[in-house]
């Protein structure tokens, strides 16, 4: 949909470095010294948080990270460079200070749900002859990345002065500057790209409370005013992202449609929002391909991050992604596969083939059966050159276009793949699917590209249904 899949734009990632501790446990008992619940642990993890999990999210969609902050001298300042380390993230501008502790904020949380949360932190101001070395260090990167991001928690690293030396820095380079802010006072990210300021965070710092497409506008144009942003954006939650550009502010809806955590949405709409303009997506596409990342991550628990395939699988499971977004290159199709198995080494990928020139209740019946028989529904479409050397010089009736965009339409259809060649073998090579689909009219009979599958299955058609047998009745009764 997006093609980024193969993208690996550089990005620096600087700000406040933390661990979001999640104790995971049961309630069954009030405590019998205080009105307060009783937590049976039954399980804790440590998981990126803050700058590290805007990191974790560019590193999940595959761009080359270079991560800049300060840990204390501790155990968990540790555990945090070495599981950026293992993770692929460059380490080198992470600074240790022992004047203060790594920041961690434990959550306990009984049935999914969060029910408190505790803050191990120093907010005090880094040293700034620290800050100082870090932007002397700062100097040649910056020239060699694609974007900056500065994640913002007020826990003391991103001061005003070190935060204008970085954007001046990056603007000089023609460099994207993308902020996560804090605070009500908005001028210390002057000359940015743009902010991700969420409704209420706007509210805050405009003073327009923003309660319709009116005040959103109002906002968002101040915004750009105030902080001399190429871009001015606000999140709104279930309602997406707004967009100013040219006296009006475009909503981008969002996707999703179960929430069950929010913890680190904003680190993932920032962090895809970088990837994506880095990637070449203007803002629009960016923001659609941030709302995709964003519903992905709420509908899991705690601070997580999405891939691309999740994306796309997301998009496509609610319907966001129809005709053209799911036509895929051979190129982009066979990735699209790695990164499916990937994550699901066990899913099934069914391919079938056809030149579906007329769609009809037999392609939808064979369709929808096919696509039962695993995880991804690939359906290989018989080019206009090959159409025509196969049925003459009359078809097909509709052209490749059209005929990929209403496959493409159809919910049980995942992704379409055009191909040139008389047969598909060498499509069926590239993608090397687990199961191929064919019509039980192929009993008995070789099946091209069977060599390369796991598994061959047989579809009955619906009888008398054909595009043929269309074709020839609407040309009886011209």
């Amino acid at each position: 949909m997006f093609g980024l899949e193969q993208k690996s734009p550089k990005i620096l990632v600087l700000g406040d470095l933390m661990i979001d501790h999640y104790i995971w446990g049961s309630c069954n008992r009030i405590s019998p010294e205080a009105p307060v619940q009783v937590v049976e642990v039954k399980n804790e993890s440590n998981r990126l948080g803050g700058a590290c999990n805007v990191a974790n999210n560019l590193l999940a969609l595959g761009a080359q990270v270079y991560v800049c902050g300060v840990v204390g001298d501790d155990a968990d300042g540790r555990w945090l460079v070495g599981t950026l380390q293992a993770l692929g993230a460059d380490i080198s501008q992470i600074f240790v200070d022992s004047t203060r502790p790594s920041t961690k904020k434990s959550r306990v949380v009984i049935s999914n749900q969060q029910v408190l949360r505790v803050d191990r932190e120093s907010r005090a101001s880094v040293d700034s002859e620290l800050l100082q070395q870090v932007c002397e260090n700062l100097n040649a990167l910056i020239a060699q990345v694609d974007c900056v991001i500065l994640s913002d928690y007020d826990k003391g690293f991103l001061s005003r002065d070190f935060i204008q030396e970085i954007i001046a820095l990056a603007r000089s380079e023609r460099k994207f500057v993308l902020c996560d802010p804090k605070g009500s006072d908005y001028s210390k990210y002057k000359g940015a790209t743009l902010l991700t300021p969420n409704k209420k965070e706007a509210t805050l710092a405009t003073g327009i409370e923003i309660n319709d497409d009116e005040s959103l506008l109002q906002a968002a144009k101040k915004l750009k005013e105030m902080c001399a942003l190429e871009i001015s954006l606000i999140t709104l939650s279930e309602d997406g992202i707004g967009i100013f550009d040219n006296g009006a502010c475009k909503k981008i809806p969002t996707f999703a449609q179960e929430v069950y955590d929010v913890t680190g949405a904003g680190d993932t709409v920032i962090a895809a929002l970088g990837f994506a303009l880095s990637a070449g997506l203007d803002i629009y596409r960016a923001s659609e391909f941030a709302n995709g990342a964003a519903a992905v991550v709420v509908a899991k628990v705690g601070s997580a991050s999405a891939t691309h395939i999740e994306i796309e699988q997301y998009l496509h499971a609610h319907g966001q992604d129809l005709g053209n977004g799911k036509v895929l290159s051979r190129e982009q199709m066979c990735h699209m596969i790695e990164s499916l198995r990937q994550c699901n080494p066990k899913a099934r990928v069914i391919f079938t083939n056809g030149c579906f020139d007329i769609l009809h209740r037999g392609h939808a019946q064979y369709l929808k059966q096919a696509r039962a028989l695993g995880d991804m529904l690939i359906v290989g479409l018989n080019s206009d050159a090959s159409v025509a050397r196969l049925k003459g010089a009359s078809r097909p009736i509709n052209t490749q276009d059209d005929r990929a965009f209403l496959l493409g339409s159809m919910e049980c259809v995942d992704y379409v793949v055009v191909f040139d060649e008389d047969t598909p073998r060498d499509l069926i090579a590239s993608l090397a699917p687990d199961v191929l689909v064919k019509g039980a009219d192929y009993e008995g009979k070789e099946i091209v590209g069977s060599e390369f599958v796991k598994e061959v299955r047989l579809i009955s058609f619906v009888e008398g249904k054909s595009s043929t047998n269309i074709i020839a009745k609407i040309r009886r009764e011209l």
